[in-house]
């Protein structure tokens, strides 16, 4: 079992927040989740108060570079979700980005388009949950074929 980063957007806004604790609570059979926090329900989108910007983002990256691997909400637009993808393909973390489409949605091509990121559209939880078992089961298969 690994250390798992979860992102998804908490300044960008808040509207997934129930969404993204049944993923983190689905994602904890993988492994330790690092950012559980995103969950929270009470976290505003001001997000942590108690803390600086610096500290933050200090105690993020240090989650980042120790995580195998990086999950990804993608649906709600956020400027910090993107800088862990960026980072996290830099580290060359194995990366899941999950998106719901809808009429009115499109992700960005910087995500729909890299290489380095495996990007899978759902529409439902029990969707998702199946697209996280498979990057998870392909994730072990390819590690022990090594």
């Amino acid at each position: 079992m690994g250390k798992i980063y979860f992102a998804g957007s908490i300044r960008g806004g808040r509207n997934d927040r129930v969404l993204y604790r049944e993923i983190i609570g689905y994602l904890q059979q993988y492994g330790e989740v690092l950012t559980g926090h995103i969950g929270n329900e009470d976290l505003s989108p001001s997000g942590e108060t108690n803390m600086l910007d610096q500290e933050i983002y200090d105690r993020d990256m240090a989650w980042l570079t120790s995580a195998d691997s990086v999950v990804a909400e993608v649906t709600v637009p956020s400027l910090g979700v993107g800088f862990e993808i960026a980072t996290a393909i830099g580290l060359q973390k194995k990366i899941l980005c999950l998106y719901r489409s809808g009429d009115e949605r499109r992700l960005s091509a910087m995500i729909a388009g890299c290489p380095s990121v495996f990007v899978k559209e759902y529409s439902t939880f029990e969707e998702a949950q199946r697209l996280i078992d498979a990057f998870f089961i392909d994730r072990r298969r390819r590690h022990i074929a090594v």
